[in-house]
């Protein structure tokens, strides 16, 4: 075991799993993904941190052939056929009106509600960063699972915003295609940055 495996406190498979060996997948077998398996990724994922614990993200799970008829036109054409293949697909979405549940998630602070609701774009901005944060824990949490992810940006998001969050206050900032990998579900390991790229300590 390296050194780096022996200073963290999950167990290797555990890293593996969720890390060094896990890449979006972009083929799955036609195994379903079930409600247990969608709940327990929730269960996980919601303790993760957020600012002010605010949680904005929304999710839409399309399983249905009738829902994936309407998403399919949305996504880009490369996207377009391991999407229809996929057991089930996440829509995930900053909601702008996230700030209304502040007095249920964050009652330490009285004010919260009002603050956000007083300023559009600080709101705006304050659920785009935090629904990013939730979307990278939802990954982990599929990973956990027992599933693949494969997450996607290539799509019309004004398009798929309007047509499975109507109400005009959702963004779909990414998709996430998700069930068990099919054989040859990778692309080959592509390289990442070391450390001296990335960290400096002062």
């Amino acid at each position: 075991m390296s050194e780096t495996q022996n200073n963290l406190v999950i167990n290797e498979e555990a890293q593996n799993i969720l890390f060094r060996e896990a890449r979006t997948a972009n083929a799955f077998t036609d195994e379903p993904v079930t409600d247990e398996q969608i709940n327990a990724i929730f269960d996980l994922v919601k303790w993760a941190p957020t600012s002010m614990n605010n949680q904005p993200l929304r999710v839409i799970v399309i399983r249905s052939e009738e829902a994936k008829a309407r998403l399919l036109p949305h996504m880009a054409e490369g996207n377009r056929e391991k999407t229809a293949k996929a057991p089930a697909v996440a829509l995930l979405a900053a909601d702008t009106d996230f700030h209304e549940e502040m007095p249920q998630i964050f009652p330490v602070f009285e004010g919260a509600r009002d603050m956000f609701a007083a300023d559009d774009a600080m709101r705006a901005s304050t659920a785009e960063l935090n629904t990013g944060l939730q979307i990278g824990y939802a990954i982990i949490g599929i990973r956990a699972a027992g599933l693949a992810a494969g997450p996607m940006t290539g799509f019309d998001a004004d398009a798929i915003s309007k047509e499975f969050f109507p109400d005009g206050k959702h963004r779909v900032l990414v998709a996430i295609n998700m069930g068990k990998p099919a054989e040859n579900a990778w692309y080959d390991r592509l390289p990442r940055l070391a450390f001296d790229q990335v960290i400096k300590t002062l």
